[in-house]
């Protein structure tokens, strides 16, 4: 039983691993991206804690192509750092397509962005509901001047996995925006 839980443990270990080197990866990718379109991208995080940012700001030269972080955990944060309106989240929840809309269209006004993405979860343990369980998560890209777009994931995972799983997307997605 011991050989299992070492062999379970090495495989978490593996995985989180392979998704830091994945998310390094992207993140590059994106500064890459950003640069080329002289672009600047703003971040409005709830679920990953700044994780996006922190992904972003460890390339060097970030500074460049990276304006803002806005790490809006409650809801109020959202409301007063972000100008989400109380009656979305009165009637949707936090963790809804029109909260992480109406996230990434405040990052873009209150930064110097031309991109921005945002996020808003249930990374768990607790907290989940049957209409949002654990693993929900909404992520909503937007370029300034154009109507965002938002797309539900259900992740899998404890606390970390949905948190990493959360900043892969969330990358992935900018990437496709600016490569289109």
């Amino acid at each position: 039983m011991v050989e299992l839980a070492q062999s379970s443990e090495d495989n978490m270990d593996s995985q989180v691993e392979s998704n830091a080197e994945q998310i390094e990866l992207l993140a590059h990718q994106v500064g890459v991206a950003l640069e080329a379109g002289k672009d600047v991208l703003a971040t409005a995080e709830s679920c990953t804690g700044g994780g996006i940012a922190c992904a972003i700001t460890e390339i060097a030269g970030s500074s460049v192509w990276f304006d803002a972080g806005f790490v809006t955990y409650s809801n109020e944060a959202k409301q007063r750092m972000l100008g989400v309106q109380s009656a979305t989240l009165e009637r949707f929840g936090a963790v809804s397509e029109d909260v992480v809309l109406e996230m990434t269209s405040g990052s873009l006004d209150r930064s110097n962005a031309s991109v921005a993405v945002s996020v808003s979860g249930v990374a768990g343990p607790g907290g989940g509901t049957e209409d949002k369980p654990v693993g929900t998560v909404w992520i909503a890209w937007q370029r300034k001047g154009q109507s965002g777009q938002a797309r539900k994931f259900c992740f899998s995972g404890g606390r970390h996995a949905v948190r990493q799983q959360t900043v892969v997307a969330a990358l992935n997605g900018v990437l496709a925006r600016l490569c289109r």
